[in-house]
């Protein structure tokens, strides 16, 4: 009988798997398709090589920062540039995301920074939140909710949605304050205020940045994980997709056809379970990366990048992330060019995707509809002219957004990744790890 077996392949499994195999634990982790790492992994853009996926992490905990240390790759966790990002609201202004919020709360509702947002009568609307009593939105179900009926509707629509849902590709009206703001609830109930919550919150924060990154790409994560497991002799079994998820058994059929039943003493799952019969209730997202000779983008004339409210007239991207001002490392790498990445809504069930369901870059010809639409909005988002003859490569990459249905697992199925712990790399890393660390001291 095997310890335990762990079904997928991404950032979860791949931690949980490595930690329960260094402890000492015999691991067999199954991965549906040929490729690990989930969504964490790399294309190459005009010779560039470049994240697909995340390019950062939040460091609201040290989960990910501790880990790239235990890899070897704490020499090389880098901090942006601090020069931030810009936000456009629902009627096309444009303004730098606010300083003292969080998920675009604002911590001072009538800063000179938010008013440039949300307008006097917003911000004054805002500042009510300090005159209701605690427990007034404390048990709202979403975070959208819950900034609704404590700063109104105006800081929702022109912050909280193009921030949080532009971080978490989802409307807040749809975010579990709990996952996404851990926290923020007990701070509300003790500081009186959701401004004080978020202030204490900012407080107790590690200092600096919100988010790092890792020099040369967030991929370097899963490149390190996946040589741990092989020091660390984990069974992995690629191509094997799981048909039954028990508590104590995995049934799996390989790409041949061949299927085996895999009894073990534990058993976690990243997915959700193959046998659930709700759909999944998730959003798509494309992104477009442009590697542009644009010399006008030398001054970063939107700081690190743009996150746009999804109902912005004349523009469809929901982000755009210039990534060459972001990291200095990228900027140095790209030898003058500029790398945007541009994020867009798609269908949940138009995926371009490689056969184990996850994202595949393809190349986009800046004058076809894909990329004019990328060039159209880079310039309208930047304020400076993009076009197309200064795009020297593209691509697109579509992802699935986080499912929000129950992963549906059976009892005593442990559930990690972003199916049980929501979306983001610092509360998966932290996730997997909890759980990793469970059964070992069990």
């Amino acid at each position: 009988m095997t310890d335990v077996v762990v079904v997928g392949g991404g950032v979860a499994g791949l931690v949980a798997a490595r930690d329960l195999a260094e402890g000492g634990a015999h691991v067999v982790l199954v991965e549906a398709g040929e490729r690990l790492g989930g969504m964490i992994r790399r294309h190459t853009v005009a010779g560039l090589d470049l994240d697909m996926g995340a390019e950062s992490f939040a460091t609201r905990t040290d989960a990910v920062e501790r880990l790239a240390a235990e890899l070897g790759l704490g020499n090389d966790v880098v901090s942006p540039d601090p020069r931030g990002a810009w936000l456009m609201t629902r009627d096309g202004r444009t303004a730098p995301i606010p300083q003292t919020g969080f998920l675009g709360i604002p911590g001072s509702p009538m800063a000179a920074d938010v008013l440039a947002v949300v307008g006097q009568g917003g911000g004054l609307r805002a500042q009510m939140d300090s005159l209701l009593p605690s427990p007034v939105g404390a048990r709202a179900q979403s975070l959208g909710a819950l900034v609704r009926k404590r700063m109104g509707e105006r800081v929702l629509d022109d912050l909280v949605v193009p921030v949080a849902g532009g971080v978490y590709s989802t409307h807040p009206d749809q975010l579990d304050p709990d996952r996404v703001a851990p926290g923020l609830r007990a701070a509300l109930q003790r500081e009186g205020s959701l401004a004080r919550a978020v202030l204490a919150l900012r407080s107790r924060s590690t200092a600096g940045s919100a988010v790092q990154g890792i020099r040369g790409g967030i991929a370097r994560l899963v490149d390190e994980l996946v040589a741990d497991l092989e020091t660390y002799r984990v069974d992995v079994r690629t191509g094997t997709r799981a048909t039954a998820v028990e508590r104590f058994a995995v049934e799996t059929v390989a790409a041949d056809g061949t299927r085996e039943r895999l009894p073990a003493q534990h058993v976690l799952a990243s997915t959700a379970d193959p046998g659930r019969t709700a759909a999944a209730d998730r959003t798509g997202i494309e992104l477009v990366t442009l590697v542009v000779d644009q010399p006008e983008l030398d001054a970063g004339p939107r700081g690190t990048g743009m996150l746009v409210h999804p109902e912005a007239a004349g523009v469809g991207a929901k982000a755009l992330t210039h990534a060459t001002v972001k990291w200095p490392w990228l900027a140095e790498a790209a030898a003058g060019r500029h790398v945007l990445r541009l994020s867009y809504a798609t269908a949940p069930h138009d995926p371009v995707t490689s056969d184990d369901g996850v994202g595949t870059s393809l190349p986009v010809d800046p004058e076809d509809t894909v990329g004019a639409r990328a060039v159209r909005d880079a310039t309208a988002l930047l304020g400076v002219p993009v076009t197309a003859d200064r795009v020297q490569g593209a691509a697109r990459v579509r992802w699935y957004g986080p499912d929000l249905t129950a992963a549906g697992l059976a009892e005593g199925v442990v559930g990690i990744g972003e199916t049980s712990s929501g979306r983001g790399l610092a509360g998966i890393v932290a996730a997997a790890r909890a759980s990793a660390a469970r059964i070992l001291g069990s």
